[in-house]
């Protein structure tokens, strides 16, 4: 039970100083007497909390940047009727910063046995699960004197997926993947290492392609058209560890990471291709296997969305270990990792071998444009300064780069905005040249 403002005011009123306000002991039984009355009559008409009954619907997920609308249906059983302010507490990640007190508080009423509902505008910052935590109820007496106060746990879950802002470049990378598949009209035959089929010669066509025998049997010169492997197996191999951890920007090099991931698998599924997931570190985070193609894409967001960057330091053994005990055949294994010198001489490269033995490999990792614009900062000894380190940490991942070139690897190093692209555009060259 909470006292009101207006009810400590009148309360005081039987308190003054003698000097200020002189009444008999009749005149203070007089007054404090149908005050009395008239607060126990306002809190014993004011509707219990207890016996409220709230349930929530509404939205389970939502994109990282959407509006999530929770509805939460309170219903009184009791004769009295509901005047009430209502708090829905969520964590802070669940709303934008100095938004909290609008969206959570709402002003009810609910006459005798009827039911309402209000609702709660979630926008998260941050991706993974947030929990509803309890419902603060004040219901109010019909003179505002006293309150009831009380709370109730309804729960309640809403998973926050990965934005997945790169699908914006998927119309673009599907069109070429259209070109290589031979399903629009070009100049060039299709390319690929399978057989499609036969088609009469245009100008600009690769001699090579000629089917003679085709050919002498027709009046006019045949060319063979081929399409991209079909059916091939590609793995998603997401570093979680400590240097995913690493900010680039306003979000972890994880969040970039899973962005291309998500960019490749639906690329990759649209081919043809098989693709499954795996996330570790030092134990596996996530793993998503034998989806088709319809069920891929929300598996994927399904499984990142409450990854997390863990500040260990990564098992490259383990993390091969896994790797090859989720594709026993040859694949494309697309490993999402740093490029910084220490990991990868010390815990990749001695097991790298394992993987470009039986595996098509691509290292993929999220370079920070702040070394960028530091690289070509002058006008300041500091800023000179600052220009020499970046120079210097250029040079030390391009040679990084150039050790896992030498052992097979593709390396894609790129900025979080141009990482998915650059990706997306490293898996159909080697589809195009027929190393899947």
């Amino acid at each position: 039970m909470a006292l009101t403002g207006r009810t400590a005011l009148l309360a005081a009123l039987g308190s003054l100083p003698i000097g200020i306000w002189e009444p008999s002991w009749t005149g203070i039984l007089a007054v404090n007497t149908p005050l009395a009355l008239a607060c126990a009559c306002d809190f014993a008409l004011a509707a219990p909390v207890r016996r409220l009954r709230l349930t929530r619907s509404g939205d389970t997920s939502v994109r990282l940047g959407d509006p999530a609308d929770v509805t939460l249906t309170v219903t009184n059983p009791s004769r009295r009727p509901l005047r009430a302010h209502l708090r829905d507490a969520w964590p802070p990640s669940a709303w934008q910063p100095g938004t909290e007190q609008d969206a959570s508080r709402h002003r009810v009423t609910v006459p005798p046995g009827e039911r309402r509902r209000v609702t709660t505008r979630l926008l998260p910052t941050r991706r993974g699960d947030r929990h509803a935590d309890r419902v603060t109820v004040r219901s109010f007496g019909p003179l505002g004197l006293f309150t009831r106060q009380g709370t109730h746990a309804v729960p309640w879950t809403v998973r926050v997926l990965p934005p997945f802002h790169s699908r914006k470049h998927l119309p673009a990378k599907l069109a070429r993947l259209r070109e290589l598949d031979g399903r629009t009209t070009v100049l060039t035959r299709g390319e690929g290492t399978e057989f499609d089929s036969l088609r009469e010669y245009v100008p600009g066509d690769d001699t090579r392609s000629i089917d003679w025998r085709a050919t002498a049997r027709h009046a006019t010169v045949a060319v063979r058209t081929w399409r991209p492997e079909r059916d091939r197996h590609i793995l998603l191999v997401l570093d979680t560890g400590r240097t995913s951890a690493g900010r680039v920007g306003d979000a972890p090099r994880l969040d970039a990471s899973m962005d291309a991931a998500l960019l490749l698998g639906a690329l990759a599924s649209r081919a043809g291709d098989r693709v499954d997931l795996l996330a570790h570190d030092r134990r596996t985070r996530a793993l998503v296997q034998g989806r088709t193609a319809h069920q891929l894409l929300p598996a994927l967001v399904n499984a990142m969305a409450p990854l997390e960057p863990e500040l260990v330091e990564t098992d490259a053994r383990g993390l091969t270990a896994a790797a090859l005990h989720t594709a026993p055949r040859r694949s494309l294994i697309v490993l999402l990792t740093s490029l910084e010198a220490a990991p990868v001489e010390e815990g990749l490269l001695p097991v790298l071998s394992r993987l470009t033995k039986r595996h098509t490999v691509i290292v993929a990792s999220v370079a920070d444009p702040a070394v960028e614009a530091m690289a070509a900062s002058r006008g300041s000894a500091e800023a000179v300064y600052d220009a020499a380190s970046a120079a210097q940490a250029k040079a030390e991942r391009r040679r990084t780069a150039d050790t896992l070139m030498r052992h097979g690897v593709t390396v894609v190093d790129a900025t979080p905005s141009d990482l998915a692209p650059a990706l997306a555009d490293a898996y159909l060259t080697l589809k195009s040249a027929g190393r899947l």
